[in-house]
């Protein structure tokens, strides 16, 4: 599996639930430009629209060889899930007070581009300052066992 882009940020501003994968309905000249690695998924998030789930905000720059036949970078991508996964976002979303985020692109086994995404939960300050104190505290020990 090789990773195009991760959302570092996602794992710092919430709490991952659950994880799906998804594939994405792509253009030709959008699949080249992501496997440049030329796309950007910081500041997207997943809706569902009359049951079918959208990537919104996901940003993959235009193939430059692409000429007259290049996309808008930020449209809506449609993923795809089987209807039982989107109905079960949906409920979670609807009841939980939950949000749907992208925590990756990669490039499966087969060749075919897929989006992790992962359902979940804001953190409170007070949890992102533990985190970071728990990061802190990892990284400390490590340089200590590792020079004795």
């Amino acid at each position: 599996m090789k990773y195009l882009a991760k959302n570092r940020k996602a794992y710092h501003e919430y709490h991952i639930l659950e994880k799906f994968e998804a594939g994405l309905v792509l253009e030709g000249n959008e699949v080249k430009s992501i496997r440049q690695g030329q796309l950007s998924i910081q500041e997207a998030y997943v809706e569902i629209r009359q049951q079918e789930a959208w990537v919104i905000g996901m940003n993959v720059t235009p193939y430059e060889q692409a000429g007259s036949f290049r996309s808008e970078p930020t449209r809506p991508r449609k993923l795809l899930l089987h209807r039982r996964q989107i109905d079960q976002l949906y409920e979670a979303v609807k009841q939980q007070g939950v949000t749907i985020v992208p925590l990756s692109v990669y490039i499966s086994p087969r060749g075919h581009v897929k989006l992790e995404i992962g359902l979940a939960r804001g953190k409170k300050l007070y949890d992102k300052r533990e985190a970071q104190k728990e990061r802190d505290t990892k990284r400390y020990l490590d340089r200590y066992l590792k020079t004795n």
